[in-house]
Order: C-alpha cells, then structure tokens, then sequence
C-alpha cells in the first residue's frame, strides 16, 4: 500500500464525462482531495455507489475535490469501456470526474490493488487515509455509510491525526492488461 504521507502522484487523464484531460492539481480541493479507483462492473463498486455519490456532495461543498478513476483492461471487461463509464456516471449523478486510466499508470503509482480503493489526501496533497469505505461489503447486512473516509475527512478538517485504523479496501482486483 502506498505509505501514509506519499505526495499525490499525478496523472493526466480523459475524463468520460467532459470528455477533457485532467490532472491531479486540476481536480484537488482546498482542504483536501479523495481519489477513488472504481469500475462500471464490480459487484463491491456497484453496492456502494449511492454512498460515493452521497459522499461527494456532502463534502464537496466542504471545499474537497474528487475524482474516480477506472484502470481495467476494456478489453476483457467491455462494461469498463470509457463510453460505458459515460453511460454509467449520467446514470448515477456523478457529480464527479470519471476518468479512465487506459495505459494503468495511475493504478499503479498508486498502488491501487482492486476495485472499490480510495486514497485521502489532505491540503498539502499527502496521503492521509487509503483503503475502504466503510465495513459494508454485498450481502454482508452492514449498511452502507462511508464511515472510513468521512472520518478521515472531518479528521481533516478538524486538524487532526490520519485514523490509526485504516482497513485495507475488499472488492475485484484490478483487471491488469496482459
């Protein structure tokens, strides 16, 4: 997992749904920024999707950016594919970039591992929080709350220290191209 304090790696990726290219600096907030790795397919992203939304316009107005990025090979997992990420934001309200990582490099300089990850970094762009959500996972019986990251958040906000509990993300792997 990529170490507590990392500098945000940045990336220049097309965004599905303005159809422009966007780096990290164009999307960070000014009290801090939530990268997401999600996907159109994954079981894990499909059951917490409501709760990014949710997520986002609560602290959004709080002056914290957001992007969501897809990585996965569209060529195996065709509901992936960047025009199906359009389809799926518009559906959803994503009120966020959607931005898809054709070549993986961002997955990789972030480490991400699967499918839902989330990465926290606070307004000097430092990784403060990485792994999941919240404890919900499908079929589990946990509701969904986004309790993990909008903990992080408000310990931002409030000036306080990273979650000393930080719970690695469970979902899909990411679907690594061959």
């Amino acid at each position: 997992m990529l170490a507590l304090g990392t500098k945000a790696p940045d990336f220049q990726l097309k965004d599905t749904i303005s159809r422009e290219l966007l780096s990290f600096p164009e999307i960070r907030g000014k009290n801090g920024t939530v990268i997401m790795f999600i996907c159109n397919h994954c079981p894990y992203v499909k059951h917490v999707n409501q709760e990014i939304v949710r997520l986002v316009n609560d602290y959004r107005i709080l002056e914290f950016g957001f992007a969501a990025i897809s990585s996965n090979d569209v060529t195996r997992y065709p509901e992936d594919h960047p025009d199906k990420m359009f389809e799926n934001a518009r559906k959803l309200n994503y009120s966020f970039p959607y931005l898809y990582d054709e070549k993986q490099e961002a997955a990789k300089a972030y480490q991400a591992a699967c499918t839902p990850d989330f990465y926290v970094f606070d307004n000097a762009d430092e990784l403060f929080y990485r792994g999941q959500l919240d404890d919900s996972r499908p079929k589990n019986g946990i509701p969904v709350s986004g309790r993990s990251i909008r903990e992080a958040l408000d310990a931002i906000r409030n000036n306080q220290s990273p979650p000393k509990i930080q719970k690695p993300s469970m979902g899909c792997n990411i679907k690594w191209i061959d």
